[in-house]
């Protein structure tokens, strides 16, 4: 198996931190930041990225700044594996060192055209079942009562564009890159919930002001563990604890409704649309629907890794008949969609041997993944009298999951709220 490293071939120094980045975790790493470095290789671009964590992740934005804001990302392909060096990241903050102030006025500068987030679903503090916001949700309650001094990511976008609106400077749009049924939608909800808490002309401002652009967002980035850092860096020659590892494939899926500029993505090959929602659809439904369905069942078959359950002719049979017989059915996808042939890749996908993506990391949050990923399938179903034995099945292996006992009567440590 070959490795390549793809070095830096441009001036970091053109680069302009024009987009705030909240969540500098393992997929953003793998995926935005990559297509927005991939866009200053090929073009004249001076678009880069602010990054700051809120609540954790201060240790990787210290070694982050510690290796002059530069990290790897390593392909992993099934003939061989490209070390990518990515220089995207112009700062970054974590906000309990620095304080909330100051964060805020990074916030509030006025080259901001585009605050992004990758905070996962719990990030955005929405009731399930309504889709706004919840009051009484721990990190909205303190920012609430102390907006100057925000908690949440909610929190932060709402007091920095109150920022914006008294200076005055214009808005910024508000990307969410959560893997989230219509996330622009929710992040919409979530910042406007709070703003009319706080201030109803500050909503009103915001709702006529601020775009939101929903997107769908597609990679496996296994969380990186000592193992892939070392094989890292055995192929650079040394230790980067900012590196991550996934797969060669990618997607990005964007609505091209953006309040200020933004930068040309679709030069590197994102798809700028009208419309993300039959695409997140496809891809939550059928990836991580079964993604899902191989976590619950594949962690009590004992099963550490997707790439195991691949080798199981049971399980990858019933994964690709759950996409086509259960999960396409309830779609409605543009013409020239071949979704077929969307099945058979995504089991080329987890098969890959060389990406370990942990059973237990993908069963994390289940309360929070199923409704997009299987309930609304199964809504589908029941409304049109049709089968679905293994959708059903895979919200029983959920269930059995967060019982918190396994197969063997060994203690399951459960993530989820």
């Amino acid at each position: 198996m070959t490795n390549q490293i793809q070095q830096t071939n441009y001036d970091k120094t053109k680069l302009k931190p024009k987009i705030i980045h909240l969540g500098f975790g393992a997929f953003h790493r793998a995926h935005q930041a990559l297509y927005t470095d991939e866009l200053a290789r090929k073009t004249d671009s001076d678009w880069g990225y602010c990054e700051i964590n809120l609540m954790r992740g201060e240790q990787v934005i210290q070694q982050l700044n510690a290796q002059q804001l530069q990290y790897c990302v390593l392909e992993k392909g099934a003939e061989g594996n490209t070390a990518r060096i990515i220089n995207s990241v112009c700062e970054a903050i974590f906000s309990k060192s620095v304080g909330a102030a100051a964060v805020l006025e990074k916030m509030a500068e006025p080259q901001i055209a585009i605050v992004s987030l990758t905070v996962t679903e719990k990030g955005y503090c929405v009731d399930p079942i309504t889709g706004k916001l919840d009051l009484n949700n721990p990190q909205i309650q303190p920012d609430l009562t102390q907006p100057d001094n925000p908690s949440s990511a909610i929190g932060y976008i709402v007091r920095a564009l109150a920022l914006r609106n008294a200076r005055p400077l214009p808005p910024f749009s508000v990307m969410s890159c959560d893997n989230v049924m219509e996330n622009g939608h929710i992040a919409k909800s979530a910042v406007l919930g709070l703003a009319k808490q706080l201030d109803a002309e500050l909503a009103d401002w915001i709702a006529q002001n601020v775009t939101f652009p929903c997107t769908m967002v597609d990679r496996i980035v296994p969380a990186a563990n000592e193992e892939t850092l070392q094989e890292i860096a055995e192929i650079l020659g040394y230790y980067d604890p900012c590196a991550v590892a996934c797969e060669e494939f990618k997607q990005w899926v964007i609505e091209d409704d953006f309040v200020a500029s933004r930068p040309q993505w679709e030069l590197v090959g994102a798809e700028l649309v009208e419309d993300v929602r039959p695409f997140e659809q496809m891809k939550l439904r059928m990836l991580n629907g079964s993604h899902s369905f191989l976590a619950y069942l594949g962690y009590f078959g004992g099963y550490q890794h997707i790439s195991d359950t691949m080798q199981d002719a049971d399980y990858r049979q019933a994964a690709l008949k759950l996409m086509l017989k259960e999960q396409v059915p309830t779609l409605s996808m543009p013409d020239g969609i071949d979704l077929s042939g969307y099945a058979d890749l995504l089991i080329e996908r987890f098969t890959n041997p060389s990406l370990k993506h942990r059973t237990w990391q993908i069963a994390m949050d289940g309360s929070q993944k199923l409704p997009p990923r299987l309930l609304e399938s199964i809504s589908l179903h029941l409304k049109n009298h049709t089968a679905f034995p293994l959708l059903a099945l895979a919200v029983a292996g959920w269930m059995r999951y967060v019982s918190g006992i396994d197969e063997n009567q060994q203690p399951i440590e459960v993530r989820d709220p």
